[in-house]
Order: C-alpha cells, then structure tokens, then sequence
C-alpha cells in the first residue's frame, strides 16, 4: 500500500514538473500552427510550387521557432536575474540596517490587520530567521515570487513545440515530395491544420482554466484569420508581379 501512495506521488511529481511548463508547450505550438499554416496559405494563393512551400515552411519552422525559444529563454533568465538581485539588496538591507526592515514587516502586518502582542510575536518569529525574512519581503513588499523553472527548459519547450506542432500543416506537402501521392494538399493540410488547433487549443483551456469549446473556438479563428490574410497577399502579390511583367 505504502509503496502504491509513493508510486502515486512520484507520479503527480512528474506531472507537475511538465505542468509547470505546459503553457510554453501551449503558446509555442500555436505560434508555430499558425506561422507556419499562413505561410503554406500565402504560398498557395501565389500559386507556388509543393517543394517551394516545403522550403518556405521549414525555413519559417526553424528561423521562427529558434528566434521565439530563445526570446522565451532570455525573457525567463532576465525575470530569475531580476529576482535575485533584489533578493540581494533585501539580504543587504536586513544585515545592515535590521531594525528599518523590523518596522517594514511591522507595517506589512498592521495593515493586514494585526496589533499589539500579537503583532510582535509574528515580528519576532519572521525576523528570527533570515530566509524566511527575506520570503517575507519578497512578497509581500516588493510583490515578487521566484519562478522556479529552469530557462533552459522554458525555451527548449518552447522550441520543441513550435517545430512539432508547426509541422502539422507541411505533413501532406512532405508526404507528396517524397512518395509522389497526394491531391487537394491545402485542404488536407487546412484539415490537418484545424486538428492541430483543437490539440493545442484543448491544451489552452486546461492552463487558462477556460471553457474547452471557446478555447478550440479562439484557437481556430485566429489560424483562419491568419490563413485568410497570408493567402489574399500571396494572391494579391502574385497579380501585381504578374502584370508588371517582372520574373
């Protein structure tokens, strides 16, 4: 029984450790779903080659999704350096200038609703010990919490699932160069496209703790909007080259 309840922890261990880096799961792969979708859009309505849609796809697919994991890696990597360097300047604060930081904490707890006695007890059983003064500090004076996820990790997540999700509406274009099959390619990959949006679009609603339908429902309508523009250009584009005569 014992060893059931820690198999049960270990596992809720793991699920939480990839919860707590589900929604740059969720926000790369709808990044990567929709770019990559407008592009094979903006490539059909200029009428361009399967293998030029390939060419433009993966190079959005790896151009993009580096450039938008690395900006997730720097982003989370400044907010850590950020928190410990005030983190810092409390530690600073509390060993030089101890009682200023005492009266700081006294202020926090009166407001909140505590005095006399027992607003004393609470100073000196915060300020007994330095890391649970500094915590103190941190949150309820300068609002900040520690993110305690790994940079790396963020931005390798969030890669990941650009490229995977992001791949969806080039499958039937892959599939086509390789083995010479295949028909109708924007509709199967407009299809194909529309499940990868509900995916990621369900995986929205449980970080957002939205309702399921209006998740999928935004998740859709944005690619299609995106989709709509992408190919009107490419079509738009595509005429004014063609008239003006330049090859």
């Amino acid at each position: 029984m014992e060893h059931q309840e820690d198999q049960l922890h270990q596992q809720n261990g793991l699920l939480k450790s990839f919860e707590g880096y589900l929604g740059e799961f969720v926000y790369g792969g709808i990044d990567g779903c929709v770019t990559t979708f407008a592009v094979v859009a903006g490539a059909v309505g200029a009428s361009l080659e399967s293998s030029v849609i390939i060419i433009l796809g993966f190079a959005n697919l790896l151009a993009d999704g580096f450039a938008m994991s690395v900006g997730a890696f720097l982003s989370a990597k400044s907010q850590k350096e950020n928190f410990y360097k005030h983190k810092n300047i409390e530690l600073w604060e509390i060993e030089n200038v101890p009682e200023k930081e005492k009266e700081e904490i006294r202020v926090i707890y009166r407001e909140k609703g505590f005095d006399g006695e027992i607003l004393e007890e609470i100073v000196q059983t915060i300020t007994a010990d330095v890391d649970r003064w500094v915590n103190i500090m941190m949150k309820e004076e300068l609002e900040m919490m520690e993110d305690k996820r790994n940079p790396l990790l963020i931005g390798s997540t969030t890669f990941a699932s650009f490229i995977l999700i992001g791949f969806v509406p080039l499958i039937v274009y892959v599939v086509k160069y390789v083995t010479g099959w295949g028909e109708n390619l924007f509709l199967w990959s407009s299809i194909l496209t529309a499940v990868g949006f509900t995916f990621i679009g369900s995986l929205k609603a449980y970080v957002t703790q939205n309702k399921i339908w209006r998740s999928i429902l935004e998740t859709l309508l944005l690619g299609t909007l995106a989709a709509l523009v992408a190919y009107f250009v490419g079509d738009l584009l595509e005429n004014l080259v063609l008239n003006s005569g330049i090859k």
